[in-house]
């Protein structure tokens, strides 16, 4: 498969990013041309910031399973499409070819037609990183429904929030998981969230670890044998439905800075060009490479750069179901050695997190098939970029430090590998098409290089997201109306002599935590849930492994005072139940008071300056209510 918008010297960059946008249309039609289509679109785009709305390739009739499975069945068909590699080495992988994969995504997608879901449903997915995980997502997409993928640690009370939210009648997922040493009993945890959701109607159970499982009648039903229904049926072709550019593909919940998660909705035709685009550029993409992306599904890494990017591209991508340091820190590395992986796409976090083990774990592999290595989830810091660098590329492997969000659908600003030059700690220059513009805090452009801003985008690119589900308001107010006229990324930035882009970290109140963001009020709401809590502010502040940890500062009832270090673990619990333990504070302080202005806000500025250590720079504490509470909170720092 050839791709005649692929990048390959500095110089087409240049001519492709100048193209995109002095014209926009011309140049992503050229592109949406290589793209399978039932009809070709009546508009490219259309779009305004203000309510906002945004259209592309509106008018054309698709469906993206078609685009990542059916076209490639003639010179592809024997080819691995998904290589899954087990939490356990000594189970055996499985290797899927594109032929096996749209069989078995066909196979599925009758099952769920065969239990009432129609085109528009919400079907929620809550999985282990399984195959299976991948062909739910794709079914899902072939019949016209919309998933909504749920990461496997959040909790029963998240699952119920994203339920009720999407109003999703459907779930797929597993009796339980394997991660590492631990077993997540997944359907247990399903079970507790439909005690909120009685509107759920059909619960769709794969076997995974033979965990026992309450089977409710009537609702719960095993992937096996709606599997077998089918099969007796004589295995029926499921044509896929015909779906307009812009019909929802799915909903993906993201922290805010408000307690609710929101749910970033992306469409079809737009979300698949930019993906499939992206992905070939940005790794510089060759026939017959094996991408190793090691995020999970439920996150927008996954959907965009395991499953939609590189199917349609018509790549191998290899599925990782275990964690990075079990059975050993070596695992990533036996992984790359075992299947000649050529393309590595792995977070800040898990570099940082093996570097702690020494060069013992690397240096019996051969790491030799290895061509581009990549780094997603937040900014990597300059030592891990050059540990990266030197003990896993061997110093010839392009990294391409790649920055987007959820709500982008696919990477904005990156390096091209080994066609744009990389810069540590930097993500460098804007893929084709996107236009970053950095503003000072009353919204005006800040031109001219070796500045810093708030980052914003100021034309669309065609994954952006189109609204929030259900709340097309809150989309508005989260990322257009903070400067009228741009899309806010909610980051800061800073643009070198070289027009060089780095991310500078969140101006909100999201925190980045292993390069997933979480709110702040999310997490507050989870701690003051738990008695005896008055009230709290959570902060991040600079983390080893995770790049930013979580700091609570919590004011606590002293009727309810128990041992400091019971009650400490006692709140980090409560947190684990209600979100997932993903958000647990990392340190927790008790406080008498919290920082207020006499208009009663909470000083987080002040909070954060305490946390990082940097007690010299807080600044005017004179508007504070009560500005003695500042050397309170610095004296008791944990």
């Amino acid at each position: 498969m050839s791709f005649p918008y692929q990048i390959k010297t500095k110089e087409q960059y240049i001519a492709a990013w100048e193209k995109s946008v002095a014209d926009p249309e011309g140049f992503w039609a050229d592109v949406a041309s290589s793209f399978l289509w039932r009809k070709r679109w009546d508009n490219v785009l259309q779009w305004n910031f203000t309510e906002p709305n945004v259209k592309w390739f509106s008018g054309g009739k698709l469906n993206i399973t078609e685009n990542c499975l059916d076209r490639h069945l003639g010179s592809l068909g024997s080819k691995p499409a998904l290589i899954w590699e087990p939490n356990d080495p000594e189970e055996h992988h499985r290797l899927i070819t594109y032929s096996d994969l749209h069989h078995k995504v066909v196979q599925f997608a009758n099952v769920l037609k065969n239990n009432g879901v129609k085109k528009g449903d919400r079907v929620c997915i809550y999985m282990g990183m399984v195959p299976e995980l991948a062909i739910a997502v794709l079914a899902t997409a072939r019949i016209g429904a919309i998933h909504s993928v749920i990461f496997g640690g959040f909790s029963a009370q998240s699952i119920a929030d994203r339920l009720q939210d999407a109003q999703a009648n459907f779930v797929i997922t597993c009796d339980g998981a394997y991660r590492g040493n631990k077993e997540i009993p997944l359907k247990s945890v399903i079970d507790d969230a439909l005690v909120q959701c009685r509107f759920v109607t059909k619960v769709i159970v794969l076997t995974r670890t033979h965990t026992p499982v309450s089977m409710i009648k009537g609702r719960d039903v095993w992937w096996e044998d709606e599997i077998k229904k089918v099969e007796t049926m004589g295995n029926p072709d499921c044509p896929a439905e015909e779906m307009d550019a812009e019909d929802p593909l799915f909903i993906l919940y993201t922290s805010g800075s408000t307690g609710k998660p929101k749910g970033v909705v992306h469409t079809c035709g737009g979300y698949m060009v930019y993906t499939t685009y992206s992905f070939v550029n940005v790794f510089q993409y060759n026939p017959g490479d094996i991408h190793f992306c090691t995020a999970d599904i439920g996150w927008i890494t996954g959907h965009s750069y395991i499953l939609y990017g590189p199917l349609s591209a018509g790549a191998t991508s290899l599925i990782f179901e275990g964690v990075p340091t079990w059975p050993d820190a070596g695992r990533f590395w036996d992984i790359v050695d075992k299947y000649k992986v050529n393309i590595l796409y792995t977070a800040p976090t898990a570099i940082r997190s093996l570097m702690g083990y020494g060069l013992g774990p690397v240096k019996d592999h051969d790491l030799s098939s290895l061509k581009v290595l990549g780094s997603v989830g937040e900014p990597i810091n300059e030592e891990a970029w050059h540990w990266y660098d030197e003990n896993i590329g061997k110093g010839r492997c392009p990294i391409v430090d790649t920055w987007w969000q959820t709500e982008n659908g696919g990477i904005l600003i990156s390096n091209l590998a080994g066609v744009t030059p990389a810069k540590p700690s930097y993500a460098t220059l804007p893929l084709p098409g996107v236009q970053p513009v950095l503003v000072d805090e009353q919204g005006n452009e800040i031109t001219g290089k070796d500045v810093s801003g708030n980052l914003c985008i100021k034309f669309p690119w065609p994954s952006i997201l189109r609204t929030t589900y259900g709340d097309h308001e809150r989309c508005r107010t989260n990322y257009f109306a903070t400067y009228p006229g741009l899309y806010f990324t909610g980051d800061g930035c800073y643009r070198d002599a070289d027009g060089n882009y780095r991310i500078t970290g969140r101006v909100d109140d999201v925190l980045n935590v292993s390069g997933h963001r979480i709110g702040t009020a999310e997490v507050e709401n989870a701690i003051n849930m738990h008695t005896g809590v008055v009230e709290s502010a959570v902060v991040g502040y600079p983390h080893d492994i995770k790049g930013q940890g979580i700091y609570a500062y919590i004011v606590y009832d002293s009727t309810h005072q128990e041992e400091q270090n019971l009650t400490r673990q006692d709140i980090a619990q409560t947190v684990t139940r209600i979100i997932g333990a993903i958000a647990r504070p990392d340190k927790i302080q008790f406080v008498n008071s919290l920082p207020k202005t006499r208009s009663g806000k909470i000083m987080r500025r002040i909070l954060r300056k305490i946390a990082e250590g940097e007690t010299d720079s807080i600044g005017d504490t004179s508007t504070l209510l009560d500005p003695s509470v500042v050397e309170e909170i610095k004296n008791g720092k944990i």
